[in-house]
Parts: C-alpha cells; structure tokens; sequence
C-alpha cells in the first residue's frame, strides 16, 4: 500500500468543506490491512458543532442522513458551547464525558502527581503534559464509560451517518476515532496520520503543548498494549466489544 494510493483513497484526509466546521472530516477511504476501505459518508469526525451554519446542519442531514451526534464534552463545555440540536430534528444526541476524572486518575499516586506537575511546568518538553495525560483519556474509568458508550452508538447507528466530536476534534475525538479506526483493521501508520491532520484543518490556535503529536497516540496506544494486549483487547475487555459486535462493525462500515 503506497502513500499515494492512501491519498487517492481519501483526499484531504476526507476534510468536508463545511461553512462553520473547520475540522469536519469522513472516515471513509480509509485503506485496511487487508486491503477494503471504511465506507464513505457514514462515519464522521468533528469539532464542537455550536459553530456549523444552518447550511451545514442541512447538509448534515440531506447529504450524510446524520442519525446520531456523540459529544465527548464536559459540562463546563456543553454550557457555553451547546451543540443546538433544535437545528437538527429527528438526529440523535447523546453525551459522553471522557474527561469527568481523567487528571483525579493520574493523581491517585504521590509519584503520579509529582510527574505530572513536572510536566505541566517543563519548558523543555512541553509536549510531556499530554503525553502523560493520553492513557488515561483512555483507561481513565469516565473514559471507558464514554467510549463503551460511543461504540454502542456507532453500532447501533444503522440506517445514515454518526458524527463524534469534542471541541477541536483532537484529543478525545482523535481518541474515539482511532478506536474505530483499529477495530476496522485500519494500519497504525494511517490512523497516526489521520489523528495529526486535526493540525492542518483545525482553526483553533495550539502549540508545542497542544498541538496533536505522534507522541501522544502512540503512548495512548501502548498503554493499552500493557493493560489489555492491544485496542481490540481493550475494546473487548474493558468496553464490552462481543465478536459479534466485531463482525457486525466491519461488516457495516468496510466495503
């Protein structure tokens, strides 16, 4: 599989060109290990949708028959920018907080908590912060109950489109999507790509200690790889993934 062919597959790593939804992007054309694709138009990634426009929520519905909208938000967040589903009737909107106690779960420990107070201050590496934080967005118990969440929508969603969405589409989204992604059979060089295009789409300033890195994705993923022998262990084990499940998602969402 070259890089072109991946390219060809899904242009501008399947950005849609939304009025008010920078980072809006399709899932679909993304190649597998064993050489399918995600089908097109089904599985959608995105940022706050407070944003989008009438003329977005519209397409939405008419040209991605959006059925469900899975927020990865906290409540602070859902207040000051709610995602306004009046504007999309008949879709689907279900909460799932990844970060109620994400931080609480790293600070259990003496030696956890000095980490990452070091961390939050280092000039040196300011990218550390995160790269501490990734796992436990992951195998933080708020995390494991959203994204157990988050699956169930996405395999219930029969008939038209799901989106999942934090506030940039980075982190908790990136997150959910490279669940998805894994369990599809998509390679870790894809999904790592497809996680760092939030940097060229999104409209949010970040930096050094923001930014979505490498760095971050895969300590996320080896944290997993320790607990639970990989993202489909962690899928099975710790959301609830059945082989049923398994067959029903690839054989809904690969072509």
């Amino acid at each position: 599989m070259t890089d072109a062919t991946r390219r060809d597959a899904r242009p501008k790593h399947g950005l849609i060109d939304f009025e008010g939804l920078p980072n809006t992007r399709d899932l679909g054309g993304l190649l597998t290990a064993d050489g399918r694709r995600v089908r097109p138009g089904l599985l959608l990634r995105s940022g706050t949708l407070y944003f989008a426009t009438s003329g977005d929520c519209r397409r939405l519905i008419e040209d991605y028959h959006l059925r469900c909208v899975v927020d990865l938000r906290g409540e602070d967040e859902l207040v000051e920018f709610p995602d306004r589903m009046e504007r999309m009737p008949g879709v689907r909107y279900v909460h799932a907080d990844v970060l109620r106690d994400a931080i609480a779960g790293i600070s259990q420990s003496a030696e956890a908590r000095a980490q990452l107070e070091a961390a939050r201050t280092d000039e040196d590496d300011p990218a550390r912060f995160m790269e501490l934080v990734y796992p436990h967005i992951l195998l933080g118990e708020s995390g494991i109950a959203a994204y157990r969440t988050f699956l169930r929508c996405v395999l219930e969603t029969a008939d038209g489109a799901t989106l999942w969405h934090c506030h940039v589409g980075r982190d908790r989204c990136g997150m959910a999507s490279m669940l998805v992604e894994a369990l599809l059979g998509v390679p870790s060089e894809a999904m790592e790509e497809d996680y760092l295009a939030t940097n060229l789409y999104t409209d949010v300033p970040s930096d050094e200690r923001t930014a979505a890195n490498v760095r971050f994705i895969r300590a996320a993923v080896a944290a997993v790889m320790r607990e639970f022998g990989g993202v489909e262990g962690y899928a099975r084990e710790a959301l609830g993934v059945t082989d049923a499940d398994l067959a029903e998602l690839r054989g809904r969402y690969l072509e």
